[in-house]
């Protein structure tokens, strides 16, 4: 099943949710960006919580046959992008989500309301 990208930008939020990651914010941002139509942001709690939250994502896309296009900050875990081409995933710790403050540099996107207390 191909999901759409806001489908699957909201299963990326409910992901996070289930694995306790943190201030979890969607972002559309198809009318300022040409590479992709969504951002998840969300803060882990320490960087072994960030890995945690991005391998979860993969694991859990993958089992749906959703792949990931680019990952960096893994081994790091500060700060972790994770591309799937429509959708880009930064999940932070909180000291680098605070000094980045992507949502202020994307401060025109559109912030898409969440209710991820809904299963799938």
């Amino acid at each position: 099943m191909v999901e759409m990208g806001s489908d699957l930008a909201l299963k990326v939020c409910r992901i996070i949710d289930n694995k306790k990651g943190n201030d979890i914010v969607l972002l559309d941002v198809r009318k300022l960006a040409t590479f992709a139509e969504y951002f998840v942001i969300a803060t882990g709690n320490s960087t072994k919580h960030t890995a945690a939250l991005a391998d979860e994502i993969e694991k859990t896309l993958s089992k749906d046959g959703i792949f990931i296009n680019h990952k960096e900050g893994h081994d790091e875990g500060n700060w972790i992008l994770l591309d799937y081409l429509d959708i880009i995933i930064h999940i932070f710790t909180k000291d680098e989500r605070s000094f980045y403050d992507i949502e202020r540099i994307w401060k025109g996107a559109k912030y898409v309301e969440l209710d991820i207390d809904i299963d799938e």
